[in-house]
């Protein structure tokens, strides 16, 4: 029978051939290994035994945002793993991402699903080679690749839009020191630049894949929302476009970022990156909360601000397969409360 609709904070992340799904008790990943099977592991959800502080509104964001980045990092490299990505099939089986969680002192392990039974402990022989100069050298250039990384994303997201309006400046000297008309170039700049390098990797072929798992995880949280039984035919007439998005996120967040570059009088670039790093976790923090309120409010208002994050879902999700929506239901199964405790 069809029940009143609801809105749920379970939110969940697209992985290489598979979904993660992230509940108020449990968390679970579901990724489709080489032979077809879906491969299901979950763990208890981290972050629940935080001082009250950390869970205050505008504080919570980014405590919520550092943790999903970790937990979205490992669960992308698990399933990468799990769908035969590791060429290497001779390494042994490597942890399972409720244990790796563990180690890191991410949450607590649950449980492992049946489809995935946990591995055979490792050997001291085998712990002694992967613990050896080549994992030393994995973990340098692993390391170095995510400082390039960053400081690359600074660079283009950050110093460059400073540089082209100082370069604006120098050519119309009447523009130089108009801080709102400055805030408001360097993000659209970085607007433009965000949704060229989503629109470029969006025709990866591996990338699509994953915009499309995107896509099955929205249309599973909408059927669940209405109150449908998950059944591949009821998810599958569902939209993809989901106000409550991480890429909807990112757009509030640059949003965000020109209100408050405004009061950033500085015109030095590196002195001007410098301070806006500084206030990334207040945008992080407005971001979340705005995100929040999209996903529980239908008034008309956050649903105009909504809009910008709605219109890039069409570029960072896609339509799926129902093998792919089969994935995504099996991760959510499992992460949904029985008490309820979900909604909001």
């Amino acid at each position: 029978m069809k029940q009143k609709v609801k809105k749920t904070s379970i939110g969940g992340q697209a992985l290489i051939e598979g979904i993660m799904m992230r509940g108020p008790e449990k968390t679970a990943m579901a990724v489709r290994d080489p032979e077809g099977e879906i491969v299901l592991e979950s763990w208890a959800t981290s972050g629940k035994k935080r001082p009250a502080v950390f869970k205050a509104p505008f504080v919570r964001g980014t405590f919520n945002f550092i943790d999903s980045m970790i937990i979205g990092y490992r669960c992308l490299m698990r399933s990468a793993e799990l769908a035969g990505l590791d060429e290497d099939n001779s390494k042994p089986r490597k942890k399972g991402a409720a244990e790796l969680l563990t180690s890191a002192g991410g949450c607590d392990a649950q449980d492992t699903a049946e489809e995935n039974p946990p591995s055979a402990p490792e050997t001291d022989e085998k712990k002694e080679k992967s613990s050896g100069l080549g994992g030393f050298w994995m973990t340098l250039i692993l390391i170095l690749s995510i400082v390039l990384g960053v400081a690359i994303a600074i660079g283009l997201f950050m110093t460059l839009p400073i540089f082209l309006f100082n370069l604006l400046g120098r050519l119309v000297p009447s523009v130089e020191d108009n801080l709102l008309l400055r805030a408001v170039f360097e993000g659209v700049v970085k607007i433009f630049l965000f949704v060229g390098y989503i629109s470029a990797v969006s025709l990866m072929k591996d990338i699509k894949r994953v915009f499309m798992y995107h896509g099955a995880e929205h249309k599973t949280i909408f059927c669940y929302e209405k109150g449908e039984e998950l059944t591949v035919e009821n998810v599958r007439r569902h939209s993809r476009f989901h106000p409550r998005c991480g890429t909807s996120f990112m757009i509030f967040m640059l949003i965000v970022g020109i209100f408050i570059s405004i009061f950033i009088p500085v015109k030095t670039p590196i002195l001007r990156t410098g301070i806006k790093l500084l206030t990334i976790p207040v945008v992080v923090g407005i971001g979340y909360e705005l995100i929040k309120l999209a996903g529980r409010s239908d008034h008309w208002l956050v649903r105009a601000i909504s809009t910008p994050g709605i219109w890039l879902q069409r570029i960072t999700t896609k339509e799926p397969t129902d093998d792919m929506i089969e994935v995504a239901i099996k991760a959510f199964g499992e992460v949904v409360p029985e008490d309820g405790s979900d909604q909001i």
